[in-house]
């Protein structure tokens, strides 16, 4: 196992009728404007429960920010911190709300253009605290210092990382979940299967804690995903899932160890330039990943196989060849199709995504940082068709 640092600062606050518990969490004389998505949260009594708890405080409203949250948006929420001396922000929605977040509570303290913080031109120095009432399971981004950014004028994706954004708490309430559209449920589950699989796919280095942690939340999500298919409001598959997601990506799975971020990479690329949805790209992605670094994931992909999917095959390369398969058949059951060919991506598309990989530094991926521009694009041709 490898040397490690790890501290989460991050409240969590987990189950039912947990938003009454606002106002304990925040300062009473703070200035807090709530940011929100595309307004689902006024619908599902999400936004009534949270105007009651904070009647007492000074709020101001900033909604619209989109399922990949852009900078062009989110601009303009800054313009509303600063004019407003805002001190304190709250949001309410899931993974792209909190990221979008994440940027307002940096940018206003940029001295020069908050995008340079997306670039690694500047750090951050100060941030504005954040609480964030999470209505989708899915980015693990409530429990984290990470947001993904997107520029729509200039087709980039971006991502940060700082201790400044650790949201302060974080409010999960399951039920809130009920009334998600069933491609956001979907998508939140894909989202946190891949995000385990990026630090468990790797290579062995004597870990077992954090294997056993993953390969459970894998087992976890794999047994969810039928039952709240059939059930929306089967309240602890709900509760199972929104669990699960917040631990793929709190940090607790990754220490001490080795991790990939291919099919992250590659995929925000698809999304800028194509618009896919950020699941769906993991969904055509990390198959393609797994057949291209079968060799160097091998001793992973045979304990992925026979702990997760309890595949019986004496045969290691067809145990390989079946566990990838199973992979894909999962995301396929979940109503997902697995290859850029069924969204309209051509190969001649390649090129282009490649260049904006090759533009952002992504020329040395993977877990050995030997995933260069060339066998990322056997990785896209491979996720073409099959």
């Amino acid at each position: 196992m490898f040397n490690f640092k790890y501290q989460n600062t991050t409240k969590l606050i987990f189950g039912k009728d947990k938003i009454k518990e606002l106002s304990q969490e925040i300062p009473i004389n703070s200035r807090i404007l709530v940011l929100y998505g595309g307004g689902s949260i006024k619908k599902n009594g999400v936004y009534d429960s949270v105007k009651e708890t904070l009647k007492d405080y000074t709020i101001f409203e900033f909604g619209g920010i989109e399922a990949n949250p852009g900078y062009e948006t989110l601009m303009k929420a800054v313009e509303i911190v600063k004019k407003e001396k805002i001190d304190f922000l709250l949001a309410v929605g899931g993974g792209s709300v909190l990221d979008g977040t994440k940027f307002v509570a940096i940018a206003p303290f940029s001295e020069g253009d908050p995008w340079d913080f997306l670039t690694g031109k500047a750090s951050p120095q100060k941030a504005l605290p954040i609480g964030s009432i999470m209505t989708l399971p899915a980015t693990g981004s409530e429990s984290n210092s990470g947001a993904v950014i997107t520029r729509y004028e200039t087709k980039d994706k971006l991502f940060f990382i700082s201790n400044l954004v650790f949201p302060r708490f974080a409010i999960l309430e399951p039920e809130i979940t009920y009334s998600l559209p069933q491609n956001q449920t979907i998508n939140g589950i894909v989202d946190a299967f891949v995000h385990i699989m990026e630090q468990y796919l790797t290579f062995n280095v004597n870990s077992p804690v954090q294997d056993g942690f993953s390969e459970t939340l894998l087992k976890t999500l794999i047994d969810s995903a039928p039952k709240i298919l059939k059930n929306p409001k089967d309240y602890d598959t709900r509760a199972n899932i929104m669990f699960s997601a917040t631990l793929a990506l709190n940090g607790l799975i990754g220490i001490g160890v080795p991790q990939d971020w291919t099919t992250h990479m590659i995929g925000h690329e698809i999304t800028a330039r194509h618009g896919l949805d950020h699941a769906i790209t993991l969904a055509i992605i990390l198959p393609a990943v797994m057949k291209i670094r079968r060799k160097q994931k091998r001793e992973k992909l045979i304990q992925y196989a026979k702990n997760v999917w309890n595949i019986q095959e004496n045969n290691e390369e067809k145990l390989i060849d079946l566990v990838i398969e199973k992979t894909e058949n999962f995301f396929q059951s979940l109503g997902i199709k697995t290859y850029l060919s069924d969204y309209n991506i051509k190969e001649n598309d390649i090129n282009e995504i490649l260049k904006k990989l090759e533009e952002h530094g992504m020329t040395a991926l993977g877990e050995n940082k030997d995933i260069t521009i060339d066998i990322s694009k056997e990785i896209l041709k491979t996720a073409l068709s099959k």
